[in-house]
């Protein structure tokens, strides 16, 4: 379902102006962190918020949606987040070689339906787009209730250059739900008793 357009959203928009990016000039420090699909911000303001020290950029591609995550950080008073409003296959068009040290990957959409594979975040063309803007040894962080998907990228992480560690089928009863933070996404399938799969992938180091 599109979501509905809110009301003076452009004005909204403006009054974010300040940590909403336009262009890669604009990326203020290196290395940082980002999530790709951040939704109303309920998991990157929790994020930032545990780590002061660090610099977050949050990706949505709904402009309306982006406008509600830039003014909870705002509202809560968070400085180390900034917004980009774009689509994942255009993150070359703000990120540079080894620019990145990690990508949250949470609850994105599954394409479940046959032929649309190739839309999936974790399909090989966008691995190729990770792996350039990753550092070495940088990390990609997933969380799905969708088991089909989770399946389908351990085997093209795993076969495009990541190592697949700290695997879980049910991470809300396992030992990395200790420092979790929970996303609405995960709110809602956990209440309807769905198993939340949880994995790390990191790149391989560089080889000279």
């Amino acid at each position: 379902m599109r979501p509905r357009r809110k009301k003076h959203g452009g004005e909204r928009r403006d009054a974010c102006s300040d940590i909403i990016i336009t262009g890669n000039n604009q990326i203020r420090t290196k290395p940082v962190t980002i999530e790709i699909g951040c939704g109303k911000g309920r998991f990157i303001s929790q994020l930032a918020t545990r780590n002061p020290e660090k610099y977050y950029i949050a990706i949505e591609k709904v402009s309306d949606i982006i406008v509600l995550a830039a003014e909870k950080i705002k509202t809560e008073n968070i400085t180390n987040v900034d917004f980009i409003c774009d689509d994942v296959k255009n993150l070359l068009n703000y990120f540079g070689e080894n620019e990145v040290d990690s990508i949250y990957l949470n609850f994105s959409d599954p394409w479940p339906k046959a032929g649309h594979h190739k839309r999936r975040l974790t399909y090989k063309s966008f691995l190729e787009i990770y792996r350039y803007i990753l550092t070495d040894n940088g990390t990609i962080y997933l969380k799905t209730d969708n088991r089909p998907l989770f399946d389908f990228s351990i085997e093209q992480l795993s076969e495009n250059g990541f190592t697949v560690e700290n695997i879980t089928y049910d991470l809300h009863n396992s030992e990395f739900n200790t420092n979790n933070i929970v996303t609405e996404y995960e709110t809602n399938f956990s209440a309807k008793g769905f198993a939340i799969n949880r994995l790390e992938a990191r790149l391989f180091p560089a080889v000279d």
